[in-house]
């Protein structure tokens, strides 16, 4: 995974809200983009939900190739036709689990986030809550990996919408005086790929330093950059 331009943490920057509603939406907004098969419905929702998390359970376990509908389903709790009320195929499921992973990620870094007192501390409080999202999520390295195969669109888009929301955030902080940007495109990509292989490293290889402890290193190397001074 390493070897190649690892997954997840591209994420570890966002601004949206969190909590069992943005989770919903986030499920929906997943499904609905996949298919015209969005629930109406509570209960329509928690199984849209149901059927995501075993997903990500049999995507990040098995793989795309190895992985059955029939698992997912078995997995979920649900008959193969419930799925098809939602989804047409496995990979129409695992697009819509792509997008999914992405907003799980974003919705649970942003509170760290907008709770910050400026740009700075806002890209270690993002990276600290970022980690302790894969540290339960481990799955999605290999899910965000395997969508370069899978659904190359879904793993630019995963991208591309990640460095999007880094740059703005870092054109807002330079906006506020916090830090000084020579170029946000190429800052934002860089803090993305970094915290990457951060994730890599200290979520899904290990846990042997604290998320702070890893945060605050990353931190003062984009405050202070690696000249001694």
């Amino acid at each position: 995974m390493a070897g190649r331009r690892s997954g997840a943490a591209t994420v570890a920057a966002s601004d949206a809200a969190s909590g069992p509603a943005a989770d919903g939406a986030a499920a929906e907004a997943a499904a609905g983009g996949a298919t015209d098969k969005t629930p109406r419905t509570a209960r329509g929702r928690k199984t849209l939900r149901a059927i995501l998390d075993a997903a990500a359970a049999e995507f990040g376990a098995r793989g795309f190739h190895d992985t059955g509908i029939t698992h997912i389903t078995q997995r979920a709790g649900v008959a193969l036709g419930t799925f098809y009320t939602y989804f047409n195929s496995k990979e129409e499921v695992f697009r819509a689990l792509v997008r999914d992973m992405s907003a799980q990620v974003r919705d649970h870094v942003a509170p760290a986030i907008a709770a910050a007192p400026d740009g700075l501390a806002a890209e270690r409080a993002g990276l600290a809550s970022f980690l302790g999202f894969v540290r339960a999520h481990k799955e999605i390295y290999r899910i965000i990996d395997e969508a370069e195969f899978v659904d190359p669109d879904s793993y630019r888009a995963h991208y591309q919408n990640t460095a999007d929301r880094i740059a703005l955030r870092l054109g807002e902080a330079e906006r506020r005086g916090d830090l000084s940007i020579a170029d946000t495109e190429v800052v934002a990509w860089a803090i993305m790929g970094m915290n990457v292989f951060l994730g890599l490293r200290f979520g899904v290889l290990g846990d042997d330093r604290t998320p702070d402890e890893v945060a605050g290193i990353a931190n003062a190397l984009i405050a202070r950059g690696l000249v001694r001074g």
